[in-house]
């Protein structure tokens, strides 16, 4: 039984892969390359078709590293290779797209549960250099103070997440999204704060059951 390195190197799942792509390859193809290597007078490209012929992808998918290992021509290995292959699969499916953050209307789609409070909230966006959220946070509860919104509550989460921006909202009960000299106070506070950061507060959004408005727009960030 001929080994891997004795087929043309066109026929060689790996050489093959380099050459056309993965979609190129047949499913044993690709799982010979995750097996590397088979055992005595059986290339990984045999046992591959071997497995899959009786077992199939989707029922391999569910077996448990243990089970893998015990299968002829895997062993801990491949078995290790395929399990965390299997795992990233799974979390790539799992990740949801990035929000981009660039335009009030943005702001809105992330905290339009804000609206709807009876109390006022602090939410504070973090953005990376592509504008895209990387984390949300409510950084106080309550009528805006500048007390009672410290930079420490607002820019430690930025901070530790590596954010470059910072996009802040916060709600008015009353119905109207007017800022008062609070809101005007507090956003100069946190701005001035991020300036010597290094991290930008750039926009402050008011929002309220009948509308929004854009500190940005207004000309106050």
């Amino acid at each position: 039984m001929p080994k891997i390195k004795d087929l043309p190197t066109h026929k060689r799942p790996r050489e093959k892969l380099v050459e056309k792509g993965s979609e190129a390859l047949s499913d044993h193809e690709l799982l010979a390359i995750i097996l590397r290597s088979g055992y005595k007078g059986k290339s990984a490209v045999d046992i591959a078709k071997r497995i899959l012929k009786t077992t199939g992808l989707k029922e391999l998918s569910k077996k448990s590293l243990q089970e893998l290992q015990k299968i002829k021509g895997i062993g801990i290995t491949g078995a290790s290779i395929l399990v965390a292959s299997l795992e990233l699969s799974k979390r790539i499916d799992q990740e949801e797209p990035m929000v981009e953050i660039k335009s009030p209307n943005d702001v809105l789609k992330v905290v339009s549960d804000l609206r709807n409070k009876k109390r006022e909230y602090m939410v504070a966006l973090y953005l990376n250099a592509r504008s895209e959220l990387i984390n949300k946070r409510v950084v106080s509860i309550g009528t805006l103070t500048e007390s009672l919104v410290h930079p420490r509550e607002v820019f430690a989460p930025a901070i530790k997440s590596h954010a470059v921006n910072v996009v802040l909202a916060h709600n008015h009960p009353s119905g109207s999204a007017e800022p008062s000299d609070e809101d005007v106070a507090v956003t100069q506070n946190l701005k001035e704060a991020g300036e010597i950061l290094g991290i930008k507060v750039v926009d402050h959004i008011i929002v309220s059951k009948n509308g929004f408005v854009s500190l940005k727009q207004e000309g106050i960030v």
